[in-house]
């Protein structure tokens, strides 16, 4: 990534630059460092330990539905690249090449992976011959280069780090029912951990992955009302299997090709976590992903007993389950606090002399500041109660503000107006052509974000065209 424009000195207020606060943030709360190497970024500890605690619940659901881990090569023939036609053209502006191996050219281009359907395809030509060899239900933990020509970091960076499932299935039912179910565990996950409310829904044919026959993506909305766009799972059909002749003999002996689904989320969900929840005070880590959830900060520390103290409280609040640190460095408790704040660990327990005289301690909660004294004796069962009351407050407050964010209009002019004065979702009525699609683009610079399952009526007709509507669409602009 390019140099950050400025310093992080202090933290730029949301409502003055929001753009320029989550820069602040993601540099000053020590998630990443930006690289000399243009659109890439370094993922220091604090940022790279989200990424772990996202990577062990995805894995462990992903798991519990018969999903296996492989891997595959980071490079890419261009012939086997140029197999689906629809494919290669999507990801051709993004596409970073190798021509040269040690001091020889090669005699044929190599594709860093921007993506890998192309491999787990020919990976399964060889691989599949009998309906007794279906379904196959892998995943891949990787990174993948995409060369990006405006960056930020988390949000859309040369190279990223995701997770990218690829299934295999005898029939066009149970791929679409492979697709769909690999959405829910992805909006599950955001709700249940990561406290993100989402809108589930298929996107529309323009927005579709290519070569994929359907696209279906959680919709996530972000604290400037902007939308981001935070898992997406495709049916591929059997188009790949017909470009790549994967083919399996039947129960009748008869052949058939196989139908495929693909699905990914990647690092840019710490991007939303930021920005549904952060504040000008820094992060806000909902407890379940926070990769420390209390902080055991000494008041005068040099006092008897309190470091002792300090201690024996920290071990306490890990024997109750709660990944717990100690603060013991030399700085002021203010600066401690500061800190605390600015990486969004959910809680702080402040013990001093005074504390220690009353066999109690301070718990002060990071997303309200609300203070609550608690007795040593019931420090561990207490703190626990009080950060399963934060991820659940955290949750309630981002669905009301996605709530509260998102408009209706049965009119295009209506449409218009609320698009320029009122960021965030607008659900509006379609025509299903993407003529009128693409003029609301160039007219407002919102796009599709989804057909939601869950559909209503706001009319009969398209307000853009006047022509029968056919699906409500949830528009907005986004990251």
């Amino acid at each position: 990534m390019a140099k950050e424009k400025k310093l992080v000195e202090s933290i730029t207020s949301m409502n003055e630059d929001f753009a320029q606060w989550y820069t602040d943030v993601v540099k000053k709360a020590e998630l990443v460092e930006y690289s000399n190497i243009k659109g890439c970024m370094i993922i220091r500890p604090d940022g790279y330990a989200v990424w772990e605690n996202i990577q062990k619940e995805l894995d462990r659901r992903f798991k519990e539905t018969g999903v296996e881990n492989v891997y595959m090569p980071m490079f890419i023939p261009e012939s086997l690249l140029q197999k689906e036609k629809d494919h290669v053209e999507g990801f051709a502006p993004e596409v970073a090449w190798v021509t040269q191996g040690g001091l020889e050219t090669l005699q044929e281009r190599l594709c860093v992976r921007p993506t890998s359907e192309t491999l787990f395809c020919d990976f399964y030509s060889r691989i599949i011959q009998s309906h007794r060899d279906l379904p196959k239900l892998y995943n891949q933990w990787c990174s993948v280069v995409r060369w990006e020509k405006t960056t930020r970091p988390f949000l859309r960076s040369a190279e990223f780090l995701w997770q990218e499932g690829h299934t295999a299935h005898a029939t066009a039912e149970e791929a679409e029912e492979r697709t769909i179910q690999m959405l829910n565990i992805y909006a599950d996950f955001c709700e249940e951990i990561l406290a993100i409310p989402v809108v589930k829904g298929k996107k529309t044919d323009k927005e579709k992955f290519a070569g994929a026959h359907s696209t279906y993506t959680i919709e996530a909305l972000m604290h400037d009302g902007k939308a981001l766009q935070s898992g997406t799972s495709h049916n591929f059909g059997d188009g790949f299997a017909r470009a790549f002749d994967i083919q399996y003999s039947d129960r009748e002996n008869q052949l058939q090709y196989v139908h495929q689904t693909s699905w990914g989320l990647s690092t840019r969900i710490i991007g939303a976590l930021i920005m549904v929840h952060g504040d000008d005070s820094g992060l806000k880590l909902p407890p379940r992903i926070a990769p420390v959830q209390a902080m055991v900060i000494p008041i005068s520390q040099r006092k008897e007993g309190v470091m002792e103290k300090a201690h024996e409280l920290c071990e306490a609040l890990k024997a109750a389950g709660i990944r717990a640190k100690l603060d013991g460095s030399d700085k002021s408790p203010g600066w401690k606090f500061s800190e605390q704040e600015m990486r969004g660990i959910p809680i702080r327990v402040e013990i001093g002399p005074k504390d220690l005289e009353q066999n109690q301690a301070v718990i002060v909660r990071r997303d309200t500041r609300e203070k609550t004294v608690v007795s040593l004796d019931e420090l561990g069962a207490r703190a626990a109660q009080i950060l399963e009351a934060i991820q659940c407050d955290m949750l309630a407050r981002a669905k009301e503000h996605l709530e509260t964010h998102t408009y209706e209009a049965e009119t295009y002019d209506e449409f218009k107006e609320i698009v320029a004065e009122k960021p965030g979702f607008v659900k509006m009525m379609w025509c299903g052509s993407e003529a009128c699609e693409l003029k609301i683009k160039e007219d407002t610079t919102a796009t599709s974000r989804c057909m939601p399952f869950e559909q209503e009526s706001l009319g009969d007709v398209c307000p853009v065209c006047g022509k029968p509507a056919k699906k409500l669409v949830y528009w907005g602009k986004a990251y």
